[in-house]
Parts: C-alpha cells; structure tokens; sequence
C-alpha cells in the first residue's frame, strides 16, 4: 500500500519522526546536500546571469536513486529538511532531481523534534520558499566564485607546495587572528606596583578575621618604596563604610554562536563538536534547531519552563523575561536553543549530557528571578598620610538564578566575578584595625588574549560576519589549510619584585611567575601571514570587515525578497574579476621575506616562505656559492626569530659519533627531525630535539626501529624498490611512497609471490583501483 514519503536530512532524525507519525508516513534521509556546482569550470554561467550548474555527486547517485524510486510510488512527497536557508536548498534540489513541482510540493518545517510540533507542521504545510532559496544559492555562488578566481592568484604569486586556497568567510577569519598575533608582537609590557594590605578586626562572634585592602598604584619602585616609608609607625582605622545593594541579571537563552562559546569555557569543546553534539541532541528530539540567531522563546517553552521553576525552586525564583533579538532581520529567527521538556533533566551519553545540562540549565535560569547582593565598601585610614585604602566585600543576599547557572567570562573580558571578592567582617566607622603588613607587588599589564574557537565566532558575530551555519566549517576549513594551527603556548619564567612593610621595615623580595601560557588558542601560520598580507594589498575590499558583512546583509535582503541574487553576484564580480586579472599580471611573487642581519662570511641572513614552508636561508639566489638553507622550528615564526635564532638552525646536520663504526648524523627534512645511519634514516621520537640529542638516547632508538622494521619485512626486491610488508590490517606492497592492498588469496601466499606477479598485482591496481568507500555524511 502506498504511503507519504517525508524526506528529511539525517538518518537519525528519520527514525524519530518516523515513529512520531505512524504507519501512514515512510520516512527517509537525503544525507544532507544531494547536489552541488559542477567542478569543471567553475560550475557557473558568468554570461547567462549567473546561471549555476548543479549535478549529483557521485556519493548520492544511490541515495538518489532510492528516493526516485519511493516518489513514484508514493500518494504524496513531502519535504522536512531543515528550517534554515540551507535546509530550504536542500528542499528546492530534491523537488528538481525528483521531478517534483516546487509550487505545490508540500513543504514541512518545526524547530523542534516532538510529537505536537511535528503534527502541527504536518497540519500546516507550505512550499518551498523560493527567495530563501535564492539566498542560499546567492551565497554557494558567491563563495565558488572567490574561491575558483582567488586561489589559482594565490598558486601563482605563492608557490608553496600543495594547495592553496582562498575564501570570502575563510580569509577573513585568518586576517582577524593575523591582526591580534602582530598586535601581541608588537606589545610591549610595562610594570608598576600595586600596593595590598592585610589587616585583621574581630568579627560579631569577637574572632579575629583577617582581610585584606587595597591602595593606589605607582609606576616606579621608589615610589612605592617612599609610600611605604610614609607609613612606618601609622594607626589604621575605619573611616567611611558604604553599603550598597546590588543585582545580577541571568544571560538570554542560547544562539548558536553563545552555546559555542560558553561550550568552550565550560566544557572545553570545539567549534565543531559542540555543534555536532547539539546535532544529536536535536535529532533525537532532545532540543530546539541547533542553528538560531534568535534568543525569544515560545509561549508554550514559557509556560513548561515555568512550571519547572515553581515546582523545582518555588515561585519566588521565578521572574518572567522576553529578550529580543539585536538584529531584526537575523537568519533562522525562530527560537532559542533550548530543551524540548524542561521535566527532562539528563540526555544519554556522557558528552551530550554535559551539553544538554548546559542548555538546560542557561535555559531554566533566563526565567529566574535577579541575584540579590549587598557590596560592603569599607575606607580605612592611614594616621601618618592622606592616602586611603579600599576595603570591598559582597554578600549574596539572595542567589536568584545564581541557584542553577552562572554565564562564563573570556580570558580578555574585563568583566571580573565580583563574587571574587569574598566578604568582610563587621566594622564600625572609627574602628581601629590590627595593621599585619602591606605589601607593594610589581604587576605587568597584559597582551590582549589570542582568540580561542569561540571568541572567534564571538567576533565575527560581532562584525556581522558569517550565520550560525558558517562558523564551524570556516573554521575547520582555516585550520585544515594550515593557514591556523590550534595549540597550546608553554609560559615562560619572569621575575618580579615586592616590597613587604612588616614592623616598621621594608624587605625587598624577588619572586617569580609562570607568563604567557595559553591553551587551545588559535595562532596564524607563516602561510597564514603570508597569504593575508597578499590579499590585503591586492584585494583590500574583500578582505575589508565591513564589506564582508555588509554583503550577509544583502544575503538577508534577497530572503525577504528585497533583492534579486543574480543581480547581487553580478554587482560584486565585475571589479572583482577584473581585480583578479590586474593582480595576475602585476603583482609580484610574495615570500613573506624578512632581512635577519648579515653572517661572519658576509653574506646577507633572510628568513621567508620555502616550497615546504617557513625557512630561514644564508647567501643570495644570485650568489656564484649556492645558498644555504633550514627549516624554522614548529615554534618559529618568520616574522619574530631573530639572528641568533636563525644561526642556530644551521648547526644541523649534527655528527652526534660513531655506532657499531658508522657515524650517525641528526638532521630535519621535508618529514621532519631524523637520524641517518648506515645510509638508512630513521624518524627521530617526538620528545627528542635534534640540537640537543646525544648519541647514547639515538643509538637505543636506531635498534629499536630496525629489529620493528625486520619484523614488518616479508620481501625486499632491491633493484625494483618495491617491498611486501606486513600491516595492521595484513601484508601490502610498498613501491616507493605509494601502497598497494593485497586480496586475501594473495595475502595467504605473501611469501611465495615472485617479482613478476608483484608487478603484475601493481599493473592491475593501478589500471583498476578499488572504489572508495564515502561515509555516510550527516545532515
């Protein structure tokens, strides 16, 4: 018997929605996007307006097919892809490669995966929305265009080998994260004193406490030194006390890009898991629709999360909010990410579970009613000077929403929990104070902090750069180009000073403090650098922030129908190409090169971009001598190794002596650090450093690789270069860099094959290589 077909985007929100609607609907998955632009020649008709040429890809072909062949059979075809511009895409592909007719195909969308919000869609379908559409194919257009006529520009004036590539969201973020490291570059930090004292007063139950208080700041150390000289043998009383109430308000509902931030500092994940997280919670109908702009909640999520507080907290925690949306016109503006039923407190899993407390929880506290505080400023006054010293203290007189969540802070947010501040006992005004000891502490300022995953999206959010859809992607796609690496920075050991007035006497102390160490911080490449100072001098609108954003706003105007998008393309890629073609011509070839100094020989000490990256070279191009060259370190950077620096790479290779009467060199290659032995080499282990390693820590390592290597040994045909090998997953043929996979019959008789049959067994893999298998991709 026939049924509706509903098509959606993943296999997992398939069979939730399937057992939602019953016998009368068969639900099936598109896996996502089944179409895309054409590869050959840029996939669009410059001249015919723009005109995209779409085609299936080779991994959707059956999945396609599938779905042909269930929409003949089917009463009625319906569309349930995703709510967002993306989603409305993915509807408007399947109508055309099914046949079916966009005016009148039923069109289905919801926010959430529940029984009442799916029955109500299904209740009030529409068509396929054309102008989000158009949006959509506004931006794929857009983003092909950048990318098929920029990186060919950056093949040709950059060089390096594999790759490069060039992209309107993409290039952007680099340039943001290039312009912070230069900035920390350039900072300088500058130190000063900061005085703190410690006094002690008995509190209502007549026991001592001691607290502490601060006072002004001086620039240099004998200035502080002559302040605390000023104090010797002063009395300290309380002169002024000031209470003040105080409230602290809950954050709005989760965006996308707040879940992404807050995700990072709560709980440590990425951009991308968060997302991929959040994905499974919705699929599973455990959430709301995972990419939103929006912070507004339903009249019915009001009135469950409601009831959850009163029943939960009681109802002098419940104090009703709405929060609007800063961006009217925002993208996906339906709903705030939140839990489909606040009665549900828990998911499956362990890492969904941390993401679903999360919302949860940011959710339950929106509606909960203000923190409630009591800030104690106390001034205590010195009997020997006019300065005074600050006491402050905070008492939580209610904790409101405090009960269940407090919103986190960036590394570089100068907002500070003042809940930090602790509480101070009883004082009276004229009360004299116990006077332990003051101490001056030298403070440095501070570089801004480099972005993480998510104070990133924070900043292109804030710059009106890319949608919740684009942040996770842009920034895989940065780093999977090298253009970013994401990694910890190790701090480094700096000195500072103190001054202690204790009993009438100054002591001076040097103490020490860890600096600088960063984790999960995103720093740019010297291919990073390198490409985006390009662009910026060749393709400053482009790679100018408001530009960029100002072109997702006119995306936002072809989806309310305010504009036509081919018309939108056609006003960006006339200067634009014709920009490509000026630079093709002109523009010199960049390296990123930067003049270290000049070596005892004479000959001039540069560092720049190489065929296999960053290098640092001695001598000139033109020189009769040929120039010499090394590789920077993972750690350096072209734009900040100095001359000492650089000499030190060219103390490789090192002869580190003699082992069973060969030499054993150490030197860093295209694959990085190794020791050659024997006319063998052999990769070095992470923790060894080939400037430092000895002999005796390389030698062990050499035997060790080759007894594992003899074991792994089947045959070695010599003069061919070509070895059967044993691997995790059985006995292969290696001739040179590449692998050849051996069948199972060929595998049981490894040790019998003849060179004849190994060449012939190469020939026909070659001739016929095995099919990749894709992976089933996710909505």
């Amino acid at each position: 018997m026939a049924k509706n077909l509903l098509i959606v985007e993943s296999p997992a929100k398939a069979k939730t929605i399937e057992k939602i609607l019953g016998d009368d609907f068969e639900v099936k998955s598109c896996y996502g996007h089944i179409r895309d632009l054409e590869k050959n020649d840029m996939g669009i008709d410059i001249k015919n307006n723009f005109e995209p040429r779409y085609i299936v890809s080779e991994e959707k072909e059956k999945v396609v097919k599938e779905l042909k062949s269930l929409a003949k059979k089917a009463t009625e075809v319906w569309l349930a892809s995703d709510e967002d511009r993306e989603g409305e895409s993915i509807s408007w592909h399947l109508a055309e490669v099914l046949g079916l007719d966009p005016k009148t195909t039923k069109r289905i969308v919801f926010h959430e995966i529940t029984k009442p919000a799916i029955e109500a869609a299904v209740k009030n379908p529409r068509t396929i929305n054309m102008n989000l559409v158009d949006a959509q194919q506004a931006r794929r257009v857009l983003d092909r265009i950048v990318g098929f006529e920029l990186s060919p520009v950056l093949w040709k004036k950059i060089g390096m080998q594999g790759g490069l590539s060039a992209g309107r969201v993409q290039s952007v973020a680099v340039k943001l994260i290039a312009e912070k490291e230069r900035q920390i570059n350039q900072f300088t930090p500058e130190s000063s004193f900061k005085l703190e004292a410690l006094f002690a007063a008995n509190d209502i139950s007549d026991k001592a406490v001691s607290f502490k208080a601060e006072g002004g700041k001086y620039n240099a150390a004998e200035d502080a030194e002559k302040f605390l000289q000023s104090c010797f043998g002063a009395k300290y009383a309380v002169r002024d006390i000031q209470v003040k109430p105080g409230k602290r308000t809950p954050a709005a509902p989760f965006t996308t890009s707040t879940l992404q931030q807050e995700a990072s500092r709560k709980l440590g994940y990425g951009v991308s898991k968060t997302m991929l997280l959040a994905q499974k919670l919705y699929e599973s109908g455990k959430i709301t629709y995972m990419r939103t702009d929006s912070v507004s909640l339903s009249d019915t999520a009001m009135d469950n999360i409601k009831a959850e507080i009163s029943k939960s907290y009681g109802d002098k925690y419940l104090q009703v909010r709405k929060y609007k949306n800063k961006n009217e016109n925002a993208q996906e503006a339906h709903e705030a990410i939140r839990p489909t039923y606040m009665e549900n407190h828990t998911s499956d899993d362990a890492d969904t579970n941390r993401l679903y407390d999360l919302i949860w929880k940011r959710t339950i506290a929106s509606q909960m009613s203000d923190a409630e505080l009591e800030k104690t400023i106390a001034k205590i006054s010195i009997s020997t000077v006019k300065e005074e010293l600050t006491a402050t203290g905070e008492v939580i007189k209610f904790d409101g929403f405090l009960k269940v969540y407090m919103e986190s802070h960036d590394d570089d947010d100068e907002t500070e929990d003042e809940n930090e501040e602790g509480r101070l006992p009883n004082l009276a005004i004229g009360q004299a104070l116990e006077f332990k000891e003051m101490l001056a502490t030298e403070k440095f300022t501070k570089h801004s902090a480099r972005y993480t995953e998510a104070s990133l999206v924070k900043k292109l959010e804030e710059l009106g750069i890319g949608r919740p859809s684009t942040y996770a992607p842009t920034i895989s796609t940065i780093i999977k180009r090298n253009y970013v690496e994401k990694r910890d920075k190790e701090g480094v050991k700096r000195d500072f000073r103190i001054l202690k007035l204790k009993n009438d006497h100054i002591e001076k102390i040097t103490a020490q403090e860890n600096t600088g160490a960063e984790k999960s911080k995103l720093f740019p490449t010297d291919l990073g650098l390198v490409v985006t100072d390009f662009l910026n001098l060749h393709f400053d609108k482009v790679m100018d922030y408001s530009f960029t954003a100002n072109i997702e706003q006119e995306f936002d105007e072809i989806a309310l129908g305010k504009m036509k998008w081919s018309n939108m393309v056609g006003e960006f890629y006339t200067p634009f190409h014709n920009g490509v073609e000026h630079t093709l011509e002109t523009a010199e070839r960049a390296k990123g090169e930067r003049q270290l100094g000049i070596d005892v020989s004479g000959k001039p000490i540069s560092a720049r971009m190489g065929r296999y990256g960053p290098m640092v070279q001695i001598g000139a191009q033109e020189d009769e001598e040929k120039p010499r060259f090394a590789k920077l370190k993972a750690t350096q950077s072209i734009e900040t190794i100095t001359l000492e620096e650089a000499l030190d790479l060219f103390k490789l290779p090192r002869n580190l002596g003699k082992f069973e009467d060969k030499d054993v060199t150490v030197n860093i290659g295209r694959f990085g650090p190794y020791a050659a032995h024997d006319g063998k080499f052999y990769s070095l282990n992470k923790e060894m450093d080939p400037y430092t390693i000895e002999l005796e820590l390389v030698a062990p390592m050499i035997e060790e690789k080759r007894k594992a290597k003899d074991e792994r040994t089947i045959k070695i045909f010599e003069k061919e270069k070509i070895q059967l090998l044993r691997g995790p997953y059985g006995p292969y043929i290696k001739q040179g860099l590449r692998n050849y996979k051996l069948n199972k019959e060929q595998q049981e008789k490894v040790t019998d094959l003849t060179i004849e049959e190994v060449k012939a067994i190469i020939e026909e893999l070659k001739a016929n290589p095995p099919k990749k298998v894709a992976r089933k991709k996710k909505a």
